[in-house]
């Protein structure tokens, strides 16, 4: 299963996120539901990076990436990070199979 944790503040803004593990879907190399979590993660810092000023950390490893912000967020940023949510959880629900576990498990953590 793949674990999406999104950090908030106290105050419900984002401060990051961290996506682990792999997805069970298909075979490695063939699993549709890992590629598309991939994409959209890996897209979505790529975004931050070229369209905003935000100053972040990433750190990625196989089936693991992390991403946490230093400072306050931009507007922009806080578009990609809920579009990024709004992905994930198309892809978690597009991907359910009858009398089985989504996935993928989306946990919003404060910190």
């Amino acid at each position: 299963m793949i674990t999406v944790n999104v950090f908030v503040d106290p105050e419900g803004e984002h401060r990051g996120f961290r996506i682990s593990g792999h997805a069970g879907f298909g075979e490695a190399g063939e699993d549709i539901v890992c590629a598309a979590v991939s994409v959209l993660a890996q897209n979505t810092v790529n975004a931050i990076e070229a369209f905003t000023e935000d100053s972040f950390q990433c750190s990625v490893e196989d089936g693991y990436l992390e991403c946490s912000f230093s400072g306050k967020v931009s507007k922009e940023t806080k578009l990609l990070l809920n579009t990024l949510l709004l992905g994930l959880e198309s892809v978690r629900d597009d991907s359910i199979q009858k009398d089985q576990d989504p996935f993928i498990r989306i946990v919003t953590e404060e910190v």
